[in-house]
Formats: C-alpha cells, sequence, structure tokens
C-alpha cells in the first residue's frame, strides 16, 4: 500500500511540474511573445497573499498556501482564458483537486483538499487575501508586459483593480500603478 502511495505522490509531483511548462493563455492571446508560466504566476501570487495578509491581520502562512495551490488544477484543464470560458464548462477546481488527490496518503490529499476548499469558498479572511494576490499578481504583470512595449495589457489591468476586494490589495494596486516595475532597482542601486 505504501508503495503505490509513494508513486502516486511522485506521479503528483510531476504532474505540478507541468505548471513549470504551461503558459499563461491570456498573456498568448495578448500577443505576449515569451508569457510567465502557470509556475511563475503562482509562485509571486503566493508571495503576495503573504503580504497582502499581513497587512490585513490575517495568517500569512496560510494565505500563501492556500495561493500556492490555486491553480495545480491546470495540469489536467489547462488555463482556459476568460473568452473561453464563456463556451467551456470546466470541472469545479475542488473536483479536480479530489481526482489529483486519489490515491496519494490520506496525510497530503486533505491538506491539499482542504487548502483548495478554503480558497475556492473564499470565506476566511486568508482565502480572500490570496484571491486578491491573484488579481493583484495578474495586474503587476500587465503592468510589466506593458512597460516592455505590449499595448494590448490593459483590459487585464483594468478587471485587475476591479476585482480586488481587501483594502490592502487596492492600496497596493494603486501604487504599482503609479510606479514603474524597475523603481526599486534604481532606488536601491543609488543608495
Amino acid at each position: 500500500m505504501e508503495d503505490e502511495q509513494d508513486t502516486r505522490t511522485v506521479d503528483f509531483l510531476y504532474e505540478v511540474g507541468l505548471l513549470k511548462r504551461y503558459k499563461r493563455t491570456g498573456w498568448q492571446i495578448a500577443g505576449v511573445a515569451d508569457p510567465e508560466s502557470i509556475a511563475d504566476h503562482s509562485h509571486r501570487t503566493a508571495i503576495t497573499a503573504a503580504v497582502i495578509a499581513s497587512l490585513e491581520g490575517a495568517n500569512p502562512e496560510r494565505a500563501a498556501f492556500l495561493a500556492l495551490f490555486h491553480d495545480t488544477q491546470e495540469t489536467r484543464v489547462m488555463d482556459i482564458p476568460y473568452v473561453g470560458k464563456r463556451y467551456l464548462k470546466a470541472a469545479p477546481n475542488t473536483e479536480v483537486t479530489a481526482d489529483q488527490m486519489a490515491g496519494l496518503p490520506e496525510t497530503v490529499s486533505e491538506v491539499i483538499g482542504t487548502a483548495v476548499d478554503e480558497y475556492e469558498a473564499k470565506e476566511s479572511i486568508e482565502a480572500r487575501c490570496a484571491k486578491d494576490a491573484d488579481k493583484l499578481e495578474c495586474l503587476l504583470q500587465a503592468v510589466e508586459y506593458r512597460e516592455q512595449g505590449n499595448t494590448h495589457t490593459q483590459p487585464w489591468i483594468d478587471t485587475s483593480l476591479a476585482s480586488l476586494k481587501t483594502a490592502s490589495a487596492k492600496r497596493l494596486a494603486e501604487e504599482a500603478l503609479a510606479r514603474g516595475s524597475l523603481e526599486w532597482m534604481h532606488e536601491a542601486r543609488d543608495k
């Protein structure tokens, strides 16, 4: 039994490794030549969730953990762009995660399944911070692509900004829009 669970666990780790190769489709639609991967997005989303949760008085570790697993389902359903969601009815993320967890040790499947359930329910402050982190990360990436010359990212900025719920995420978004993405580097260099 343990050998089967170890095999399934390793299979899951290989499966989530696909997120390093899968590109975010929205950026491909926007004409970004070499868009970020889903794993790239999830990494900064988790860090952003910890920051927002800290500012909101929530548990930053939990928020980051929820954000870390928010797109793992895309190994199976891919990154469906918003225009595609109008025509496709993907299984709920909780259902995809349950399938991904089949055969894994109960401790592993419970920890990950609970995190995805909490994120999708958006009832805890940590889940709301993680959801805002997902949107704020998208806004940050859109600003960076815009600075690199892509003129089609404004709709991502607008929809991300409009969907933010926490006061901290809204403040950070406004600041991100007021600053260049590399100003921090010039300021650090000049100190």
